[in-house]
């Protein structure tokens, strides 16, 4: 059989649905609203076949620059050889879903406007590297060392 090259070549298990996911989308995700700026998944759903991003997008995340009816307008990173470029395409909405890669910065948002309305101390919120580990002090009996030394093997030649 000949080699394709075509649009959906090698999708076989990228599109595919998961165990007992098979048919059309849940409503909820085509009703989804969407607003600029926001961050979104390409999650491309095997099903439904209109407005499907080409393969190479599928898993990334994007900013949403545009909203149309049944589409939406996502501005993703892709590598091209040694750079990294902006892409900007047209997904429809059965084929993104919210983002939650912002959920751990909202949560701090949110407890340090909490914490602000509670009038508490004032606390340094940066978030700081791990500190080193303090020294320690090992203790080896000369009995308990074992010394593994490789062999040498006697040249064949």
């Amino acid at each position: 059989m000949p080699h394709s090259y075509g649009y959906r070549a090698r999708t076989r298990k990228l599109f595919a649905k998961g165990f007992r996911k098979h048919g059309a989308a849940p409503l909820g995700a085509v009703l989804t609203t969407f607003r600029k700026g926001e961050y979104v998944d390409i999650r491309v759903d095997g099903a439904a076949h209109k407005g499907m991003p080409y393969k190479i997008y599928q898993g990334k995340t994007g900013k949403v620059f545009n909203v149309n009816p049944n589409s939406v307008g996502v501005i993703v990173n892709k590598q091209v050889r040694n750079r990294i470029e902006q892409k900007r395409i047209h997904v429809r909405v059965e084929h993104i879903r919210k983002s939650k890669c912002t959920e751990n910065f909202k949560e701090r948002v949110r407890t340090a406007e909490k914490e602000k309305r509670d009038k508490k101390p004032k606390k340094d919120r940066k978030r700081l590297p791990g500190k080193p580990v303090g020294e320690k002090f090992v203790k080896l009996n000369a009995e308990g060392v074992v010394f593994q030394n490789p062999i040498f093997h006697k040249e064949i030649f």
